[in-house]
């Protein structure tokens, strides 16, 4: 018996944003909006969006001992995860400066602060918990040799998935655990441009359509693939089959976080017993949901509202028709 559906290992940040008519130039100083704070990072995303779904969800990362640290901490508790496995102090807690222009383009500079500081050690000081767990989800705001730990140290029979971001050349250690690997189009070709060359391994040269990406990157080592594809959907593949999971068409307002909670979703309904195609359907739907919302943490879904996504009236869930 699993005391855990998912077990979150990655960053914890404290968003700082400040909307800017233009953002400056070399030298240059401009005035913004006021400063509005929100808890972020890809780990702690991920646990939020998990948690608010029903997941049973647990956190392993660190935060400092500091006001931006608690409030992290506040948000996770609030959402419902098990914040047992957050370790404090070390350094402060990681920061994110971000300039957002009228358009909704946005800069952004981060300070990792103390996820830079969850260490091979802290992952197996929390050897139950991983032990306690169906599926494992990590990402690369933290270091890598952390997340090389967590797969050393997974029970048997627990799933791992990664959504490599920041994207970096992976070893193979880490490659053949994921089930799955879970990229955008952009981390895609960087892991492809950083994998085997074609000269050493043909199968492992992409083409030009996704489902070629697909393939490659499957040649690395992976136990399946899921690629996603904004509008157009995702990607699934493993060594049996690949499918094209469509989108759902909404009106979106804020894509911050959509691919934090695509990701803890497709995790999450993986652990339950569900095929690649069929996670991956109902993860579009939270993503869709949490796309008509501003803000990452905040607007992810509820089971019922991803429910309603599917039954409810478009006008109210802002779904274009």
């Amino acid at each position: 018996m699993y005391d855990y559906d998912l077990l979150v290992v990655g960053s914890a940040n404290a968003d700082l944003v400040i909307g800017v008519e233009r953002r400056p130039g070399p030298g240059e100083t401009v005035l913004g909006s006021d400063l509005s704070v929100h808890p972020g990072g890809k780990g702690a995303n991920q646990a939020a969006a998990a948690a608010r779904l029903g997941a049973r969800t647990a956190l392993l990362a660190r935060v400092g001992d500091d006001a931006h640290g608690r409030l992290l901490l506040d948000s996770q508790r609030a959402a419902g995860v098990d914040t047992a496995g957050v370790r404090s102090g070390g350094a402060p807690t990681g920061v994110a400066l971000i300039t957002v222009d009228p358009s909704g383009d946005n800069s952004i500079v981060v300070s990792p602060g103390a996820n830079a500081r969850l260490t091979p050690e802290d992952v197996r000081d929390a050897a139950k918990l991983l032990a306690g767990s169906r599926v494992v989800s990590a990402q690369l705001e933290i270091p890598l040799e952390t997340v090389t730990e967590v797969v050393r140290v997974l029970a048997p029979g627990t799933r791992f998935v990664l959504n490599p971001s920041p994207p970096v050349e992976l070893p193979a250690e880490i490659l053949a655990a994921c089930d799955p690997l879970i990229v955008n189009e952009h981390e895609a070709r960087v892991l492809l441009s950083a994998g085997p060359s074609s000269e050493n391994s043909p199968e492992s040269s992409p083409g030009d359509e996704p489902a070629d990406w697909a393939r490659a990157l499957l040649a690395l080592g992976p136990r399946s693939v899921v690629i996603t594809l904004g509008s157009r959907g995702a990607l699934v593949a493993d060594a049996r089959t690949t499918a094209l999971v469509p989108s759902v068409p909404v009106r979106a307002v804020d894509t911050t976080g959509a691919g934090d909670a695509f990701t803890a979703a497709l995790a999450w309904r993986l652990g339950t017993g569900e095929e690649l195609a069929t996670a991956a359907a109902y993860a579009a739907r939270v993503g869709a949901v949490s796309v008509t919302r501003a803000g990452a943490q905040a607007s992810f879904p509820t089971a019922s509202e991803v429910a309603a996504l599917s039954s409810g009236d478009p006008s109210e869930r802002g779904v274009s028709r």
